[in-house]
């Protein structure tokens, strides 16, 4: 199919009435080149030229209206308008007039008032800052400026009642690692509800055990070890073995009458409840029961440990008196001495013979009795526990252990 094209013919340019062809609208055609500043003042220059040309030769511009003084205003007109304020832009309406302009005593100011005060300064919260003390403002009169609000902290409030965990523990059910073990096996009740980890209760709460936590807490076990020394009684130290690692079948004490059954799974979480020293020997406690970790150790423990401790007297500081060993020095070990600035409490100390000191205490510091002796000038030679509580250490042999029968309390 053939496409036919239409010839147009450009419009046409435009002319004055001079017949002179006018120069193209801006963005359409081609556009006059940019003048320079050379020919802009030549431009302006002839410009002036011929408007001086046409305003003649005596012509002048008019002078400037000369200042006159107001015309006094006759009786019912009103008064001119002062000189010293300036007049009104003309057009538009006041926007003071349309929303009512008031002065500070709440009545509407006239128009020959003065201009109306910023936004802060019509707040009439207090004197201004260029107001003297004393003198009133608005309808606060004599009133000061309140102070500034302070932002008040938000305070959480402390939680009620204690961790159930630690409750338990001073209820003497469990330790508090046997109570969270519990607690997340879903073995413990609060008020007949099922309790959770991190709960807070009451000391009025009820509390339940179900049955198979006591069952469980029936097969863990504890210990009786007459430790040798050499051996430390935690964690191994200095090349030096825990005493743990005698507890094996072959060191079990054949007299033992507890009827229990030696197997591996007893030495799982089977800790000391108190310290021996490496140089100490006699009777150590290792139990997998919380309960009786924290009766034996816990800060309010008031277990008694004996021990036989063999002395020589060296005088303090290595200088001897005359009358050795006093019985005031004795009274020292029972009550008077301090260790790392910390009071100690009283002790039962006798004489068990003429070269060995019986121990009664109801704390157990590190080294503490080696140090009591060292205070008063006496050398700790041995050192033997012989009982923890109700439990002596007996004809148990050195190296060899037994287990704490469910009819011994401690």
């Amino acid at each position: 199919m053939a496409t036919l094209k239409l010839n147009k013919k450009p419009a046409p340019r435009k002319t004055n009435a001079e017949g002179e062809k006018r120069a193209p609208l801006r963005g359409k055609g081609v556009s006059r080149p940019r003048q320079t500043l050379e020919q802009v003042q030549a431009e302006r220059k002839a410009f002036e030229q011929r408007r001086a040309e046409e305003r003649g030769p005596g012509e002048e511009r008019e002078p400037a209206r000369a200042a006159r003084p107001p015309r006094a205003a006759a009786p019912g007109e009103r008064p001119a308008r002062s000189a010293d304020r300036a007049p009104k832009p003309s057009g538009g309406f006041r926007r003071e007039e349309q929303q009512g302009q008031h002065r500070n005593d709440g009545r509407p100011a006239p128009r020959g008032d003065a201009p109306p005060a910023r936004r802060d300064q019509r707040r009439n919260t207090g004197p201004r800052i260029d107001q003297p003390p004393g003198q009133p403002y608005g309808k606060l009169i004599g009133q000061q400026t309140p102070p500034p609000r302070q932002r008040r902290e938000a305070v959480e409030p402390p939680p009620e009642g204690e961790r159930l965990s630690k409750r338990m523990g001073e209820l003497g059910l469990a330790s508090r690692r046997e109570a969270d073990e519990w607690i997340e096996a879903g073995w413990v009740r609060v008020d007949g509800k099922m309790a959770h980890l991190g709960q807070r209760v009451l000391p009025d709460a009820k509390i339940e055990i179900d049955e198979a936590a006591h069952q469980q807490q029936a097969t863990r076990v504890t210990i009786l070890l007459h430790k040798p020394i050499g051996y430390v009684s935690g964690q191994a130290e200095d090349g030096y073995e825990p005493a743990s690692v005698l507890v094996k079948q072959e060191t079990h004490w054949g007299e033992d009458t507890s009827g229990i059954k030696f197997h591996p799974g007893q030495l799982r979480g089977l800790a000391p409840a108190g310290r021996l020293d490496i140089d100490s020997t006699g009777l150590l406690v290792l139990t997998q029961d919380g309960r009786i970790a924290k009766a034996l150790i816990g800060e309010d423990s008031l277990v008694e440990k004996e021990y036989l401790v063999r002395v020589e007297y060296i005088g303090r500081n290595g200088v001897k008196s005359a009358e050795g060993f006093s019985e005031q020095d004795l009274a020292l070990l029972r009550h008077g001495l301090e260790l790392d600035g910390v009071q100690l409490k009283p002790a039962n100390v006798s004489w068990a013979n003429e070269d060995q000191l019986r121990f009664v205490l109801r704390e157990g510091r590190k080294r503490q009795i080696r140090r009591m002796c060292e205070l008063v000038g006496l050398k700790v030679v041995g050192l033997k526990r012989v009982r923890i509580g109700r439990i002596p250490l007996g004809k148990l042999p050195v190296g060899e252990w037994r287990y704490l029968t469910p009819w011994e309390r401690f």
